[in-house]
């Protein structure tokens, strides 16, 4: 049984064994779970190696501000600096993409890791947008990272007040219309009202905290924007507008923030400033909505695409007798027999499959060029989930004749780099101990070649599973 429990800690609770994990794991899953949940001591070296988001928006900032200024100058901008800005953009999402993926692949701290990945894609921003891609990996390790094993009303409000949230979702640009600035600007310019953006208030309502059947109206929407009018970042616009604060961190600019008191979900807030919006989320995190919302989310990945319903509801009320403390969630959850249940009960996505795939291998590629390739092949490219909803976590958006094919084509690519350097039962047996069904065994093991018998195993059922 320790064993069994040690493949499902190992697979689904991790992101995949490596050699040795499932004997680490065997002698207490649970317990070898657990103790991840503080995380590594130190960051790993390769994120701490990264600069942090404030610093990579005002280099993004400069480079603009070079090609506009010579807009200005009536000129088009030279193809050099124009070339400069796709480089910078293009190095900062390559290092943090290899930086995220060598991480996972090198990982002691499996659990934890997949916890960072999990509540990354909870409070999505996409690099689709720019300056996205010189800072969604930097947000990932800024806000999300040092915030999985609190409460989470810690971590709510160090993602809503990240600048890639703010500015992935606009907020710089919502002005209260009764605000100081707001006024004066509607008394210059009565043809073109300054006003609410309404896109961070919905999101953290709709996705990061209650759920769209959470029971709050467009009314608390409109409201809660006008709450949070003001959540900006230093420097936000460079063409010198509301330029003031720290360039790249998180401003409060009370000059464009409504003013007077608010009333959200039925609950009046007479803060002033910025601790009116800091009032509301850390309600919001508490509400029975939000424990409910974010606890299903756990169970489907965690467990299986429909969860049990009597799990999520233990898995709420530790929430709430906690007040949202994320590692007594955790705890719970591992301690219920659901959990341990079944093994292979989750499809792994593609960011599944690519990470296990390294794990299996203990190998990291030296160019992430060939991580980022593998899952823009097969779908998922990294910080890239296209909308604020993140990717979807069910085996029916990932499976498909097509899907399977790219995966297939993508294992023998990795059999092919591989050679005949490994062994793929022996391989099997390291990394998916007593899951490894005698018939994918006997199938891999009379493979034509090893090449073979490792596309044979990585494409495998056994494998694509976790």
């Amino acid at each position: 049984m320790s064993m069994k429990k040690a493949v499902i800690a190992a697979n689904r609770f991790g992101l995949g064994a490596r050699p040795g994990d499932l004997e680490r794991a065997a002698r207490n899953p649970e317990a070898w779970l657990l103790d991840q949940l503080s995380g590594p001591s130190r960051l790993p070296a390769e994120i701490r190696a990264l600069p942090d988001s404030a610093s990579v928006l005002v280099e993004v900032r400069d480079v603009r501000r070079n090609q506009r200024q010579m807009k200005k100058d009536g000129d088009d901008p030279a193809p050099d600096i124009v070339e400069k800005y796709g480089r910078v953009m293009r190095r900062h999402y390559l290092d943090q993409t290899a930086a995220r993926y060598r991480t996972a692949a090198r990982s002691d701290t499996p659990f934890h890791e997949r916890l960072v990945h999990f509540w990354s894609n909870h409070f999505a921003v996409s690099a689709d947008k720019q300056p996205m891609p010189a800072i969604a990996g930097l947000y990932e390790n800024e806000a999300i990272r040092p915030n999985v094993s609190g409460k989470f009303a810690d971590l709510l409000l160090a993602v809503e007040k990240h600048p890639a949230m703010i500015v992935y979702l606009d907020n710089q640009r919502s002005i209260g219309p009764n605000s100081t600035l707001g006024k004066r600007a509607n008394r210059r310019r009565k043809d073109q009202q300054f006003g609410l953006n309404e896109n961070l208030a919905r999101e953290i309502l709709e996705l990061h905290t209650l759920g769209v059947d959470g029971g709050y109206t467009q009314q608390d929407v409109t409201t809660f924007a006008q709450v949070i009018t003001g959540w900006s970042i230093g420097g936000a616009n460079d063409r010198g507008r509301f330029a003031d604060g720290d360039p790249g961190r998180f401003e409060f600019r009370d000059i464009i923030h409504e003013p007077g008191a608010r009333t959200v979900l039925g609950r009046k807030y007479a803060q002033s400033g910025v601790g009116q919006g800091e009032a509301v989320l850390r309600d919001l995190a508490v509400h029975p909505s939000t424990a409910r919302f974010l606890c299903s989310k756990l169970a489907r990945h965690f467990v299986s695409d429909e969860p049990p319903a009597i799990l999520i509801d233990t898995l709420t009320e530790s929430y709430l007798r906690s007040g949202g403390d994320l590692a007594a969630v955790y705890e719970t959850l591992l301690g219920d027999d659901e959990a341990w249940s079944t093994t292979r009960a989750k499809y792994k996505t593609p960011h599944d499959f690519v990470i296990s795939t390294l794990r299996a291998f203990d190998h990291v590629p030296e160019r992430p060029q060939f991580i980022v390739g593998a899952l823009d092949l097969m779908g998922q490219t990294p910080y890239r989930p296209g909308s604020p909803a993140g990717w979807p976590d069910t085996a029916q958006q990932w499976g498909g004749a097509d899907a399977l094919y790219k995966r297939i084509e993508w294992s023998n690519t990795v059999a092919r780099v591989v050679g005949s350097r490994v062994n793929p039962v022996q391989l099997g047996d390291a990394v998916l101990g007593s899951s490894f069904n005698p018939k994918t065994r006997k199938a891999v093991s009379r493979a034509e070649s090893l090449t073979q018998g490792i596309t044979l195993f990585l494409a495998s059922p056994d494998f694509q599973r976790r």
